[in-house]
């Protein structure tokens, strides 16, 4: 039966998707007869029917907290959902079709209609994420440079209006200061604009992506908060809410970081001399055998790509290098097996001083920025920085073929015909740890995983230009889509595109490709179930990428009509949740005379879109009223050293099935990467790296060799450091909460104990949960216990279910010995939580991090928002990012886990630009699941080999 339609918004999310029904409109009923489902279930989705949808939260201390009704519960997942209510974790992953082929209702293959059991579970999850990503943009952006009061507060616009804080779109603190080199250029003291070359392509320090917002994500500016200023820096004491919580048991070394890491973090051996500390054996010798726990749907790949991204998007070091002097790194129990004598630099502090407050309206005194700040040394785009560089210093270590300075430099060596990166040469500004590497621009933390990203994507840039090359030979007088700001009108031929003009098409190609292979192939690998592989896609092409008339009419209101709002619900929570229809990639980017609004491309109608126009560069943008920046907590939750192995089983790419030799990452760090890359070839690390699983994000599996690691940066005789327990030191340093309050902060439910880690879906008296309560006996003989006082409030971000204060005690007994959850570090609080999703290589705290942050680096960038054009990247590189390359779109054979899929986009750089591979990556779907595993039915986890892999000794291991 036909709703009765209550506006036009709310008709169109009608006519959209079971998604958005959630935001407000009314919704149809299910259907009157559902043949799998009990009519206890029908009766419970009349009952959710009835009630309405939820509304958003008013106050941080009323979230959803990803926990649902009984009969919401139980109309998405039956009583299996309805059993997993009480426990801390998310309830969407207990609905109907959300795990593997098990989770699909009794009697189906596939997931059916919506209104069906697996539709309902499907679009609950979606619609769940969507609650929560709202909530995060409306109560988790902090920004460090002083926009916070105005964000809180508002500020007048023109013609006296007021504009809600959420909805601003410029800020003063983003002007670029007198003494920067392109001030006069954009508007100097009066108001500034970024005009001419300085927005024709991604600029080298980051500057003019948001051309009214010239400093914004530029290198230097200070890294954001997801969370309330007053709930950082805990070991501080600075807020009584904090000495509350802790009770004076934190500091920068306490509890020891190094214990931490000796009792929670490290490998336990079955052959210790066959390992060494994560060494190998000599020779790199095959028998050697370093334990690891596996993940069976991730790929050695997977565990570098990251490092590769983390390296494009944050520093906080300068140059390699943290503040003067040494400090100690605890180890009050050599017993342990921990160092005392171990040492490192303090961390970089941009400011330090007593922070400014302001007075919000509800008459609270709040902080303007959080205690101490630290700044990003690189952008904070997603640019490829990485390989192209973030100033002048790092652009200089790129190097350029002289033959054609378009190119990156790829010398032929060895019978690679795609050539190999040079090495850095005498003069090149380094630190002298990199001496001998490969030239790059961020050439910090190198190993073997960076030297083959770096090489993939050189390649890949010379691939680009080759293509460009040789269609401006075909067609020299055609129209490239290319244009001059300083001539917006006039086409510029492919014969007179400049090499630098095709050098900098080609950084904005690439840079938009990685940002696609995240977005849609590493994510949903990472993440391996059904709602994020819908979830991801959306963020990037739109739920609706097949049904354009949907999309572009989603996007009219999304950027014109939400877009410039005023009206702080308009502009981000319904922004948000609107976006999933059209996507975000290509926001703005196109304008029609006769229907003044944005939206897609529309053969018939003429594009007015004008580089000459700043609201058309500009207009897709959507900051959400908070200038972009990474936050100190997205940094925090990619601390995934968990997912390297000690030790890479090398394979030959003619015989993939055998592993060759063991090669220990460690003899593949910093200068030993160059010949390690040249002595076996790309494609041969590639077959390693994507044959081999990666490791477990859990406790005690740690590489061996990042415990015991050489500091090259430290003077002689300081010896090794213990990366997992600087983990933890930087963390307090920066001023992460810990783990409970840093759940609360980003509105998912506290953990009361330690045994709330326990995944109560095991058999009580299984293995896999006995091992789990041995390791929370670990977590309480680390952090121990006290005797709480129900006197002390906690938190101010969450309040117990019936609207009391949060105390010490957290829901016992005053005086009660409890343990100390609250002291748990964040890195170790998601390393416990054994309760993931089904699929998900990460936590749940840490997916949460991302719903936010993954989101808003797209929303805030205009290359992949209303910039995303011919006149930018050229009528080829449009396609080519379209298209995953020149040759037009690809699809897979059948549907992989039921969808009609293109080939992904890591899988045709590499069958470009390591061509030997081209059998091997014919069998594989996404380059991050192990390249030989049997993918089954919907979604499996199961270690199992395709069968031309089945004597493939991998699946011999546990």
């Amino acid at each position: 039966m036909p709703c009765r339609r209550q506006a036009a918004i709310r008709r169109l999310a009608l006519l959209c998707s079971p998604l958005l029904l959630g935001l407000g409109a009314c919704v149809s009923p299910p259907p009157a007869h559902d043949a799998q489902a009990p009519q206890g279930e029908l009766a419970s989705c009349a009952a959710m029917l009835a009630r309405g949808f939820r509304p958003l939260a008013l106050e941080r201390d009323e979230r959803f907290l990803g926990k649902v009704a009984e009969d919401v519960a139980r109309c998405r997942g039956g009583d299996k959902a309805v059993a997993q209510r009480g426990a801390p974790y998310v309830d969407w992953a207990n609905y109907w079709a959300t795990g593997d082929a098990s989770s699909l209702a009794p009697g189906t293959e596939r997931i059916g209609l919506h209104l069906s059991r697996n539709g309902r579970g499907i679009d609950g999850a979606l619609l769940d994420l969507e609650y929560q990503r709202m909530e995060l943009i409306k109560f988790n952006l902090f920004d460090n440079t002083g926009t916070f009061p105005a964000y809180t507060l508002g500020r007048d616009g023109p013609e006296g209006r007021r504009i809600d804080g959420p909805a601003l779109k410029t800020w003063p603190e983003m002007r670029l200061p007198a003494a920067a080199p392109d001030f006069a250029a954009v508007g100097g003291a009066g108001e500034q604009l970024c005009r001419g070359a300085l927005i024709r392509a991604r600029t080298l320090t980051g500057i003019c992506n948001d051309i009214r917002n010239p400093l914004m994500g530029a290198i230097g500016t200070p890294f954001a908060r997801n969370v309330e200023f007053e709930s950082t820096f805990p070991d501080l004491g600075l807020d009584e809410l904090a000495r509350n919580r802790h009770g004076g048991r934190l500091a920068l070394l306490q509890p020891d970081p190094q214990l931490i890491s000796r009792k929670l973090f490290t490998r336990a051996q079955s052959r210790p001399e066959l390992c060494r500390e994560g060494q190998g054996l000599p020779g790199h010798s095959v028998e050697a055998q370093c334990d690891y726990k596996k993940a069976p749907f991730f790929n050695v790949l997977a565990a570098f790509w990251i490092q590769f991204m983390t390296h494009d998007w944050f520093s906080h070091l300068d140059e390699g290098r943290n503040a003067p002097g040494l400090m100690p790194v605890g180890c009050a129990d050599p017993a342990s097996g921990c160092r005392p004598a171990d040492r490192i630099d303090p961390a970089l502090m941009a400011e330090t001083d007593t922070p400014p407050q302001f007075m919000t309206r509800a008459g609270q005194q709040r902080l303007a920025r959080a205690p101490r700040t630290t700044r990003n040394h690189v952008t904070a785009w997603w640019d490829a920085s990485q390989i192209y560089g973030h100033d002048e210093r790092s652009r200089r270590r790129v190097k350029r073929d002289p033959a054609d300075p378009a190119r990156l430099l790829m010398p032929v060596e060895r019978g690679e015909a795609q050539g190999y990166l040079p090495l850095f040469a005498a003069g090149d500004p380094i630190a002298p740890q990199w001496a001998g590497q490969e030239a790059t621009a961020f050439p910090d933390n190198w190993s073997i995983g960076m030297s083959f990203y770096h090489h993939v994507f050189a390649r890949e840039h010379n691939a680009f230009v080759a293509a460009f090359r040789a269609q401006a030979a075909a067609t020299p007088e055609a129209d490239s889509g290319l244009r001059d700001p300083a001539r917006p009108e006039a086409p510029i031929r492919y014969r007179e595109v400049s090499a630098d003009e095709l050098f900098e098409m080609a950084r904005l190609v690439v840079a938009a490709e990685i940002a696609k292979i995240h977005t849609i192939e590493w994510t949903p690998q990472l993440l391996y179930g059904e709602p994020l592989f819908l979830g991801m896609n959306a963020n990037w092409g739109g739920l609706f990428a097949n049904q354009p008339l949907v999309a572009a009419a989603l996007e009219k209101i999304v950027v014109n009509s939400f877009g410039k709002s005023d009206d702080a619900k308009r502009a981000t929570q319904w922004y948000s949740a609107l976006a999933s229809g059209p996507g975000i990639l290509g926001l703005g980017n196109r304008v029609y005379g006769d229907d003044p609004v944005y939206a897609r491309p529309d053969p018939g109608k003429t594009d007015r879109w004008s580089l000459a126009n700043p609201e058309h560069v500009n207009g897709g943008v959507n900051h959400f009223g908070s200038p972009f920046n990474f936050p100190e907590e997205f940094v925090s939750v990619y601390r995934l050293h968990s997912l390297v192995p000690d030790l890479i089983e090398l394979r030959d790419w003619r015989a993939p099935n055998a592993i060759k030799a063991k090669v220990p990452v460690l003899d593949t760090f910093r200068a030993k990467a160059a010949p390690a890359m040249r002595e076996a070839g790309l494609a041969n690390w590639a077959l390693a790296m994507g044959r081999q699983r990666l490791g477990l994000l859990t406790l005690q599996n740690q590489p061996q060799f990042l415990q015991n690691l050489a500091l090259a940066r430290a003077p002689a005789g300081i010896g090794k450091i213990d990366v997992m327990a600087l983990d933890l030191i930087r963390d307090r340093e920066r001023g992460v909460p810990r783990f409970n309050e840093f759940r609360r902060q980003y509105g998912l439910r506290q953990m009361t104990s330690f045994d709330d880690f326990v995944d109560r879906r095991l058999p009580e008296g299984s293995a896999e949960r006995a091992e789990q309560q041995r390791l929370v006996g670990l977590l309480r003989e680390v952090y121990g216990q006290h005797r709480c006082d129900a006197s002390k409030p906690i938190t101010r971000a969450q309040r117990n279910p019936d609207g009391t204060p949060i105390n010490d005690c957290l829901g016992r007994l005053d005086g009660s010995l409890v343990d100390n959850v609250e002291d748990i570090d964040t890195v170790v609080g998601w390393l416990s939580e054994f309760a993931h999703p089904h699929g998900f290589a990460i936590s749940e705290t840490q997916f949460q991090v991302f719903i936010l942050n993954a989101s808003r680096r797209l929303f805030s960038d205009r290359f992949f928002t209303s910039s995303f054009r011919p006149e930018f990247y050229g009528h080829l590189g449009v396609r080519w990012v379209n298209d995953n390359g020149p040759e037009g779109k690809k699809m897979e054979r059948g549907e992989p886990n039921g969808h009609a899929m293109e080939v992904s986009p890591l899988k045709r750089v590499l069958q470009r630009v390591v061509p030997e591979l081209a059998p091997e990556l014919d069998k594989v779907v996404n380059a991050f699941d192990p390249w030989a595993r049997e993918r089954g039915r919907f979604y499996s986890l199961e270690w199992a080999p395709r069968p031309d892999a089945a004597d493939d000794p991998a699946f011999r291991s546990p």
